[in-house]
């Protein structure tokens, strides 16, 4: 009977031993946001102000500041930066990257997205803001122009660090911002695997993805002192709902309290409201670059400068019936989601090109020269849209995507008249006939309007 007792006590310390485990080492305070995002009125607030550990969900401004120095033209995609001693040595959730190693600006954004790498995230903050620390000091600004007025950070992975914190309410504000700021990019908190660095990596949140209908993004966070943080966001009909927790005790119940507050947006939310779209605070100069070394001066939106200097703008107006016109034909301009660009049929002529940037990009002025002709005859039209920034925008997504040959092909924007306004056509360029179908192809499975074009064609 002793031996009984004895052996029953030993499985309760183990089990015991093994449930404390699954849990926090301490309890993190819990707090909770529900947010109407299509015109940021809060549904429910619970200790929303509370300053928390953030957790990953840093990483939300991280790849902010990153989306905005790519739609600047500050830094390309397709660009290579070498690891530092300093990213190689965080701790996981990392992809492994090795000091020295060369690794894309558009890896780097999706490992940071989709695995929530914190080497990845590191790397990127070194490639934009010079250092991390520096880094940190811009997305604390950043925050304040938003309006997040309970956030600071002081790193860009979201380990716990003395004087990081947010709150509920600043990261609702921030995903919100995240939506209608880049639409282009926002289908990266979608995704529950992605391709980075040869790799198949699987999302954080690909369990709440796959089982909450409508469940399209954005972030989730873990460490001890924060507990199990997640930002999300549903889309069903007309409404969209953003709820955030802290503090969650486990994933597990994290996800089906998430689940909980999307339940409870969409049932107080109301079916129809006008989309009110975040203002940021402009910035005291819009030319002033995150990246200490910037490629190219970013100039103001309609002061002439470079296209691909422009900020890609959320609900850009588009040219729903361009795509089939002529240039004698009247044009009806509609604002739209740059992701719903139409599927162009027909092109219209006498294009001039302004803009042709190949990836990745040239060493050499002789190589860049001869590099802007496509290495054979084939295109994939994106669209044709009201203004450049809208085209600049459509071009970085395909560019962004896993779709296999897009990272390596011509982007070319061309300019035309037409009798309702300027329009800009977006093309990929570089392609034979076959690999501009299965390219054009890959898009539309992934929500991308496209049609394969002869590359000469008007």
């Amino acid at each position: 009977m002793l031996t009984l007792r004895r052996a029953m006590a030993v499985w309760a310390i183990v089990i015991g031993a093994m449930f404390v485990g699954s849990l926090p080492a301490t309890a993190a305070p819990y707090a909770a946001l529900v947010m109407d995002a299509r015109n940021g009125k809060v549904l429910h607030a619970r200790s929303a102000d509370r300053r928390l550990h953030p957790a990953s969900l840093t990483k939300m401004m991280t790849l902010f500041l990153a989306f905005e120095a790519v739609t600047k033209g500050q830094i390309s995609l397709d660009k290579k930066v070498r690891v530092s001693r300093r990213a190689a040595a965080q701790v996981p959730s990392k992809m492994g990257l090795r000091r020295g190693q060369s690794v894309s600006i558009r890896d780097l954004i999706r490992a940071t997205a989709v695995k929530s790498a914190n080497d990845a995230a590191v790397a990127l903050a070194e490639a934009i803001g010079g250092s991390e620390p520096d880094f940190a000091r811009k997305m604390t600004a950043r925050a304040k122009e938003l309006g997040m007025k309970n956030t600071q950070f002081r790193n860009a992975s979201g380990l716990t660090a003395k004087g990081q914190y947010s709150s509920a309410r600043d990261m609702a504000i921030l995903g919100r911002a995240l939506f209608y700021d880049f639409p282009q990019y926002y289908n990266l908190f979608g995704r529950k695997t992605t391709k980075a660095m040869g790799r198949t990596i699987r999302s954080t949140n690909r369990r709440l993805l796959g089982a909450y209908r409508g469940a399209d993004g954005i972030k989730t966070g873990y460490t001890n002192a924060a507990g199990f943080n997640l930002v999300s966001s549903a889309q069903r009909g007309h409404e969209r709902i953003i709820a955030v927790v802290f503090g969650g005790r486990t994933s597990a119940w994290r996800n089906a309290r998430i689940a909980e507050l999307l339940d409870m947006g969409f049932k107080r939310a109301p079916t129809r409201v006008a989309v009110v779209k975040p203002v940021t605070t402009p910035r005291r100069s819009r030319g002033s670059v995150l990246v200490k070394s910037s490629p190219m001066p970013v100039s103001r939106p309609g002061s002439g400068a470079s296209a691909a200097s422009l900020i890609a703008q959320a609900g850009s107006a588009l040219l729903p019936n361009a795509a089939h016109a002529s240039e004698g034909e009247a044009i009806t301009f509609t604002t739209a989601s740059p992701r719903q660009s139409p599927r162009p049929r027909l092109r219209p002529g006498s294009a001039a090109p302004v803009l042709a940037s190949p990836a990745p990009r040239p060493t050499s002025a002789a190589e860049q020269s001869a590099s802007l002709v496509p290495q054979s005859g084939w295109a994939v039209q994106l669209g044709v849209f009201r203004n450049k920034e809208t085209a600049i925008a459509e071009l970085a997504s395909a560019a962004l995507s896993d779709v296999s040959g897009v990272g390596y092909a011509g982007r070319e924007i061309s300019e035309m008249t037409l009798s309702g306004g300027q329009a800009y056509r977006a093309r990929l360029t570089g392609f034979d006939e076959r690999s501009a179908q299965s390219v054009c192809d890959s898009l539309k499975s992934r929500g991308q309007p496209c049609l394969p074009v002869a590359a000469n064609s008007p």
